[in-house]
């Protein structure tokens, strides 16, 4: 996905000078920052642009969330009510301009906006894509991919650190990120925890029936959790990209005795939250080990479950101030 990067092209040409006596003082930052671009996408096309994006719009919240980290506030952002209900631990600054849905982005809202570049996801309908390309340059990442979602993670966040010049800022994210990978796991070893069974969901009612979806070791959630030291308790299959499940309430009997149960729902979405309420009074729920021993954990609103190192460094925070108190 990465292509050489400028520095290492100043890098080469001043090498070159060096061996012919002639020394040439480096680059400006204010060159740095107005050089040209080619970067090869997620989908494996060529983006090019004339210097690093300043006015970037986000058609999915993954992608947003990267761009705040980076610094960079987005000028349109896809169903803002949404992404401020569940990714509060990546707050949205300056008002952004809603843009529509997440999978029809309004072309005229955008192209109103008049982006230096557009990032949005291979989850995105090929003609809406062709619609983008002709507002702006477009930046895919891959949404998720079940082989490696952190390694996924970490080279979305560095495509588009790339495009918008902020690559520094990129450096210390990642390293802040392992930092708390590490910090999580002490914490665990610590209190006695390493080894222990984890399973993470999240549900939804509909016509009064439960859903239960599974983040199985494939999801992001679930890779964060092997790092910091627990061991995914499902024993059902996730899809091949984002590594999620379904099942049902007796699905959860397959669980071990001392599985350890965690999930997140969302104050504004009333069908986000069966476990504390539908399923209240649910006889096979009641009987759950992990129901009867009190490990049943609602983790705070607003950690976005497919967010980027900041909400997983969020997760892991309430994940183990969960399973330690």
């Amino acid at each position: 996905m990465r292509r050489h990067s400028l520095a290492a092209a100043c890098v080469i040409g001043a090498l070159s000078l060096t061996a012919c006596g002639t020394t040439e003082p480096a680059a400006t930052e204010s060159e740095k920052t107005t050089a040209a671009i080619t970067l090869t996408d997620g989908s494996g096309a060529e983006v090019k642009l004339d210097g690093p994006a300043k006015k970037v719009v986000g058609t999915e919240w993954n992608v947003v969330e990267h761009l705040i980290t980076l610094g960079v506030d987005p000028v349109g952002v896809a169903d803002v009510k949404g992404y401020t209900a569940w990714d509060s631990a990546v707050p949205l600054k300056n008002g952004p301009k809603d843009i529509g849905t997440r999978g029809e982005p309004s072309m005229d809202t955008i192209a109103s906006l008049e982006p230096d570049l557009i990032v949005s996801t291979t989850d995105m309908p090929a003609a809406a894509l062709k619609q983008l390309r002709e507002v702006a340059p477009v930046l895919e990442v891959r949404s998720a991919d079940s082989a490696d979602q952190i390694g996924q993670m970490t080279k979305n966040l560095d495509l588009i650190a790339e495009a918008t010049g902020t690559t520094d800022r990129a450096e210390q994210v990642k390293k802040d990120f392992d930092a708390k990978i590490a910090e999580g796991k002490k914490a665990l070893t610590d209190a006695g925890l390493d080894g222990t069974g984890i399973a993470f969901a999240d549900g939804y009612v509909a016509s009064n029936q439960v859903s239960i979806r599974p983040y199985t070791s494939g999801s992001l959630l679930g890779a964060v959790n092997e790092e910091i030291g627990l061991k995914n308790a499902w024993k059902v299959e996730g899809d091949k990209d984002y590594g999620l499940g379904a099942t049902d309430v007796e699905g959860l009997t397959e669980l071990g005795a001392d599985t350890q149960f965690a999930y997140i729902g969302n104050k504004d979405d009333a069908t986000s939250n069966p476990f504390g309420k539908e399923l209240a009074d649910n006889s096979v729920w009641k009987s759950l080990p992990f129901v009867n021993s009190g490990d049943v954990h609602r983790l705070p609103d607003g950690i976005w479950m497919f967010g980027g190192q900041e909400s997983m460094s969020a997760y892991v925070d309430a994940l183990v101030a969960a399973l330690t108190k």
